[in-house]
């Protein structure tokens, strides 16, 4: 199996590029297809209203859940107070699997930390080259899994992805994704001193090319056993203490009217993940 761990979708609210503008999924998934991925994460593209975009990726999940995973996309200022609410609707209702952060609208909450912590919730966040901030998460917060991805500058920053890798190999609640990683050498480096199991792969679609993020994995030559973490065992084996949140559920919001219908495949998904203790010893082992 191949999963892609990080692709935007819908529409923004904004006109001042792709990422705010909109994310359609049509080349993408053709694209994905003939390079053999099978499932494929989705988080909104930029809004002003995460909320609204989160729903409507839900209904994009619910189309091929099948095919499909979401992510909550959380805004630390704007959501402020309400996280908690998000996160149960999207947990609950929509059967989303994981929360994505972006440095690009504020620095990472408490707020979202503590409540990707009680759901047992990965967290995908770009901390754009602000790397520092890596060393107080993975501390601050060791039960909750950060996926840190383009080794944490899409910017190609080589200093920032340098420190990245010294976090990964450090923290077992550090992870990175292969997407938009330009030097390969620095990908190759991380995956020999980190390990497979703290690599996922991802490709940012729909504006990177899925089968061209996906052909680095393969270059990197890994084992079978190996790439297969990279390609689907780490993320499954992340999204699956999920079910952890089972053991502390809170009673789920009334759907609101404006929610989208989701089929029951898809909001049985929530309800059956697999349960293990996230406070077990090293729950991040591969």
């Amino acid at each position: 199996m191949i999963i892609d761990c990080h692709c935007h979708a819908g529409k923004g609210d904004g006109l001042t590029g792709p990422w705010d503008t909109a994310a359609p999924l049509g080349d993408y998934l053709r694209r994905a297809t003939a390079a053999g991925i099978d499932r494929t994460v989705l988080f909104a593209a930029f809004h002003s209203d995460y909320r609204v975009a989160n729903r409507e990726v839900a209904r994009i999940v619910q189309s091929r859940p099948d095919r499909f995973w979401g992510f909550a996309f959380l805004h630390p200022v704007h959501d402020r107070g309400r996280v908690e609410a998000m996160i149960r609707e999207a947990v609950f209702e929509y059967g989303f699997r994981g929360i994505k952060v972006h440095r690009h609208d504020a620095r990472i909450s408490r707020e979202i930390c503590e409540v990707a912590k009680a759901y047992a919730l990965p967290v995908l966040y770009d901390v754009m080259g602000e790397v520092s901030a890596v060393e107080l998460l993975a501390t601050e917060y060791p039960e909750v899994p950060f996926i840190i991805p383009h080794l944490g500058s899409f910017a190609d920053d080589w200093r920032a992805q340098v420190a990245l890798i010294d976090a990964l190999v450090r923290h077992p609640n550090v992870f990175t994704d292969t997407s938009g990683i330009r030097r390969f050498d620095l990908l190759a480096q991380a995956v020999r001193r980190a390990g497979a199991g703290k690599v996922l792969f991802g490709s940012d679609g729909p504006y990177l090319h899925p089968g061209l993020e996906l052909a680095k994995v393969r270059a990197l030559g890994l084992p079978p056993v190996e790439e297969e973490k990279v390609l689907a065992g780490n993320l499954l084996r992340l999204v699956s203490r999920r079910g952890n949140a089972e053991r502390r559920r809170p009673e789920p919001a009334r759907r609101s009217r404006r929610s989208p219908q989701l089929s029951p495949e898809l909001f049985a998904a929530a309800e059956t993940a697999e349960v293990r203790d996230p406070w077990a010893a090293d729950p991040y082992a591969a």
